[in-house]
């Protein structure tokens, strides 16, 4: 190992404690001589800054969901009162919600440990097929890229033909983008004549915002001879996980603490539990502790193999609560509401479903005015919705008025993982 974060990352495990907890303390100290609604927080709990003084001391404080923070930036735009009002944000970015989040720093480490771990360096081109619009990933994974020296080829959300002309064209060596895409994208290659194995150098792929299913994950090794890594983060918070060579769980980066709790409670559960993943990124810029990710998972707390002492993460074991990811983003509750406001009330459910390696969204909707369904109003329906949600529509199915029960969920999810 020879970056500037390798040393850290075969700390003795006190060590590593002892600065982050070292840098939790400075971080609310900070927070609550910054941000309104650090200190509203612990007021109303009656919890003394100073008492914070480790990660263990973390329990006392509230977790916050995801939609309790599209509830707090919509009472207070465009950061919920979580800033530093004292230093100048280079940029923003959004997710569905909306929820606003200032970029942390140009020196952060964003990614480049998972990149590292991947065996990707100086020699690669990296194909970077997350959005560079608006939402985090492009531009964070793209400077993640850079920091470990690789040549990055920002195609976004560029055609699957577009991309495969890149790869041919750019020789490009390392794919970093959801599975499901790289699986597209290699299925238009042959289309296109090619033998994506024999005619092109793609021998690394970095996976997020997806889960990368066992099956896929074979086929991309075996099939492809490409060496497939999962990364596992959220906008909030930025990078929280990352697998290495040994893929035996994903190892939590430096800058973060995470914590397994119970979600009906917030206390943490017994060491190699299944919890609510809840993470705290250590930084001073944004002062959004304890966050809820909604994911379950348990730690791993052994060494790993590779080398690196920090704990991992058991990946994903499922959802708390409502919200569902689609294509990568969430879908919650919060949100169809919102696009129900903007149509009169109108009836509606969010079925999710998978075909293939594809996610699938459909829209049941009633029909209680004549104009719903026509031509025009699919497309401000689509638009609107896009608008609200960011992802698009697959299917649209209209239902006679009283078809959706009140007591049904605004959003299912009927995939098999």
């Amino acid at each position: 190992m020879n970056t500037l974060f390798d040393k850290k990352e075969s700390w003795g495990k006190s060590k590593r404690k002892g600065q982050q907890d070292k840098a939790l303390v400075e971080m609310v100290k900070l927070g609550y001589e910054k941000s309104v609604s650090v200190k509203k927080m612990l007021d109303a709990n009656n919890i003394n800054p100073a008492n914070i003084k480790s990660r263990e001391d973390l329990e006392c404080l509230p977790v916050t969901s995801r939609e309790k923070l599209v509830e707090m930036e919509q009472q207070n735009p465009p950061y919920a009162g979580l800033e530093n009002p004292d230093i100048q944000i280079d940029r923003v970015f959004t997710s569905p919600g909306p929820v606003y989040e200032p970029h942390l720093s140009e020196t952060d480490y964003l990614w480049a440990r998972a990149f590292f771990a991947a065996g990707i360096g100086t020699k690669d081109i990296a194909l970077n097929a997350f959005s560079y619009h608006l939402v985090a990933a492009g531009l964070t994974f793209h400077s993640g890229l850079r920091r470990v020296g690789a040549t990055v080829v920002p195609s976004g959300a560029s055609s699957s033909q577009i991309q495969v002309q890149l790869i041919k064209d750019l020789k490009v060596t390392a794919y970093v983008g959801t599975p499901s895409f790289l699986k597209t994208i290699i299925d238009k290659s042959k289309e296109m004549g090619f033998d994506f194995r024999k005619d092109f150098l793609v021998k690394k792929a970095c996976f997020a915002a997806e889960p990368l299913l066992p099956d896929l994950r074979r086929s991309f090794e075996k099939e492809y001879g490409i060496d497939t890594y999962q990364m596992y983060g959220a906008t909030e918070v930025g990078d929280v996980g990352y697998e290495c060579s040994e893929k035996k769980g994903w190892h939590i980066c430096e800058e973060t603490i995470v914590e397994i709790v119970d979600p009906a409670t917030g206390k943490n559960v017994p060491e190699g539990e299944l919890g609510e993943v809840v993470v705290t990124r250590l930084n001073n810029i944004f002062f959004l502790l304890r966050f809820g990710t909604g994911d379950l998972s348990r730690l791993i707390t052994e060494t790993c193999p590779c080398g690196r002492t920090s704990y991992r993460l058991a990946g994903i074991a499922g959802r708390v609560g409502d919200a569902v990811k689609v294509r990568g983003l969430f879908i919650a509750p919060s949100q169809i509401k919102m696009l129900q406001a903007k149509f009169n009330n109108l009836p509606l459910q969010v079925v999710v479903s998978r075909t293939g390696h594809e996610d699938v969204l459909k829209l049941r909707i009633e029909k209680i005015s004549p104009e719903i369904g026509n031509a025009p109003w699919e497309e401000n329906f689509k638009k609107i919705f896009r608008e609200i949600c960011t992802v698009g529509i697959n299917n649209l199915e209209y239902l006679s008025a009283g078809e959706i029960k009140p007591e049904e969920k605004l959003v299912v999810d009927q995939r098999k993982w």
